[in-house]
């Protein structure tokens, strides 16, 4: 045989080969036709700490501006009716994590255990960071936890995560210049922040670990869990931010906090003569780090396969010198932090993905945190759990068609108990429940009163009755939840 002959059956055999090769990526549509399996996405959720609705300049913001979280926002979707899993933030990160509404996940209020962090969320509930993980995802948390105590069934290492940096303790996270921070259970001592020292700010060195999180694992798939501590209280910044504020927010609002005894960076808000300035200032470094985390993608040239969600865990506060009114943080939303009325659980909720999320979208979307874990489990491709109270909004995203919720459910069992529902336009506040469970419904229509300032109970008895129908039925007692544990909550 000629020396052609090998030639071209050499070539035949490496067209073949090279074929394979590229079907092996691919499968059959219902149709038969092939079509390209597409690798999961990476996954960052970034979690604000207490941004209120209208703290952004991409949801109306005048007094300041958020150049990288816009920028996410005209690069994405940006959805006006998306809410938070409760009004304060242990219940609000239950929620998020267990795909449950307030009415049923295990934890619903910020009960702290010593001598440190919150009562543990149990081993035997599924979490979305779990499943994830068990899909082969790296997973990592840099920021607030919250939900169990370090080595106990809650420490984040339990609830699915390989790597976990930062606050364990929500209470000790209202202090940015703390004695410690946690790696995992190891606890990192900051030596430079000793006694009243503030040599390292904390969601700085978090920051930084988020990011070397997002280096070690840019060969492989990751879902990075970024619960940032700003801007809750105390109102703190490096002097380098504070500086270019300082001034333009005028009058300022002194606060005169914990700045010695056993409170001291134990909680105890410090003491701060320029609120206003400070707030821009923390909102500022929160949106300098979004714009690095993308930057850090791009630089990695992983961007174009990570889906990245904003959002923010309830309505603005009014702690340690915070100034919701001067900053119209809720925007035309009624209530705060701690409140069922729109400004204390309507958040913002931005979400980019390259090439599958188009541009310049606002979704009015009804969406609230425990339709994450469904949603994940759909981008993952794994199965979803039973029983939970999510709808995946991966269809919303994707410019789809989108299943719709019935209804929506809170309750909130500080200030003596509060439920809410939204169901369509109409949005039922029950106060003093635990005094009272039939105590009267308001009822606001918010397709015509977003601001929830006219009560229409008396002129629609046919929805108050079904609104508290759903009262009644979504919230489960169980003898592992009692209302001794609702109650005996502190401040976060």
């Amino acid at each position: 045989m000629s020396k052609m002959f090998f030639a071209n059956r050499l070539i035949f055999w490496g067209i073949i080969f090279l074929v394979g090769i590229l079907l092996s990526g691919c499968k059959n549509d219902e149709d038969g036709r092939i079509k390209s399996e597409s690798p999961k996405p990476n996954i960052i959720y970034i979690l604000a700490d207490d941004l209120g609705y209208g703290d952004l300049s991409c949801y109306g913001q005048q007094n300041f501006q958020t150049p990288n979280i816009d920028k996410l926002a005209s690069e994405g979707i940006r959805f006006t009716q998306h809410y938070s899993g409760s009004t304060v933030c242990a219940p609000s990160r239950s929620s998020l994590m267990t795909g449950l509404h307030t009415g049923k996940t295990f934890i619903r209020g910020n009960k702290g255990v010593k001598p440190e962090g919150q009562y543990p969320i149990p081993s035997s509930i599924v979490t979305f960071a779990e499943l994830l993980k068990d899909a082969g995802y790296k997973t990592g948390a840099f920021g607030k936890w919250g939900l169990g105590p370090p080595g106990s069934e809650g420490d984040p290492n339990m609830q699915g995560f390989d790597k976990f940096y930062g606050y364990n303790c929500q209470t000790l996270a209202h202090n940015y210049y703390p004695y410690h921070l946690w790696n995992n259970q190891s606890k990192v001592i900051l030596d430079k922040n000793s006694e009243r020292l503030t040599g390292i700010y904390g969601p700085e060195i978090i920051h930084n670990n988020a990011l070397q999180f997002i280096e070690e694992n840019k060969d492989t798939t990751f879902f990075l869990f970024y619960p940032s501590v700003i801007p809750h209280a105390e109102l703190f910044a490096p002097e380098k931010y504070i500086a270019k504020f300082r001034g333009k927010y005028l009058p300022e609002k002194k606060y005169e906090g914990t700045d010695a005894g056993k409170r001291y960076k134990r909680g105890g808000y410090g003491s701060q003569n320029e609120s206003h300035a400070a707030f821009v200032a923390m909102v500022t470094i929160l949106d300098e780090q979004v714009g690095e985390i993308t930057a850090k993608l791009k630089e990695l040239g992983i961007a174009d396969n990570t889906l990245i969600i904003f959002t923010s865990d309830n309505g603005p506060h009014k702690e340690g010198g915070a100034d919701p009114d001067y900053f119209d943080s809720n925007g035309k939303l009624r209530g705060y932090k701690r409140d069922l009325y729109e400004g204390g659980i309507r958040v913002p909720m931005i979400a980019t993905w390259p090439g599958k999320i188009a541009p310049q979208a606002i979704s009015n979307h009804i969406s609230a945190f425990w339709d994450v874990l469904p949603t994940m489990c759909d981008i993952a491709k794994i199965e979803r759990p039973k029983n939970i109270d999510g709808i995946s909004f991966l269809p919303e995203l994707l410019g789809e068609k989108q299943i719709l919720h019935e209804y929506l459910y809170w309750e909130f069992h500080e200030q003596n108990g509060k439920q809410a529902v939204r169901f369509g336009n109409w949005k039922g506040v029950r106060l003093n429940m635990h005094a009272n469970p039939d105590a009267p419904i308001e009822l606001f229509d918010l397709s015509k009163d977003m601001g929830e300032q006219k009560n229409v109970a008396f002129d629609n008895p046919k929805m108050v009755e079904k609104i508290s129908s759903i009262m009644k039925n979504e919230h489960t007692y169980s003898k592992e939840f009692s209302y001794k544990y609702e109650q005996e909550t502190i401040a976060e």
